[in-house]
């Protein structure tokens, strides 16, 4: 197995859990668990995007996920700040 093959076959999986994500990010009974599923899926997008600008051997691919990281990581702490001072669905 040469080594584009085994990115291809992490970005199939990267893209599998995505969509497992996704369902969690839809059904999820409470909104914490939301905001998990979507930090979740922000980290896999971003692990998606690497491996594809590896893949196609094309580094801005890579800084924009370096970017996208950074800013879904700012996202998420002020979800998680609303979340605490409006104490939703935290049991």
């Amino acid at each position: 197995m040469n080594v584009i093959s085994a990115f291809m076959v992490a970005l199939v999986l990267l893209l599998f859990s995505a969509m497992l994500t996704l369902i969690r990010l839809l059904l999820g009974p409470t909104i914490p668990d939301r905001a998990v599923a979507l930090d979740s899926m922000t980290t896999t997008t971003a692990g998606a995007m690497v491996i594809y600008g590896v893949i196609t051997k094309q580094a801005v691919f890579i800084d924009v996920a370096l970017v996208y990281a950074v800013l879904s990581y700012i996202a998420t702490l002020y979800i998680a700040r609303y979340l605490v001072k409006k104490k939703v669905g935290i049991a």
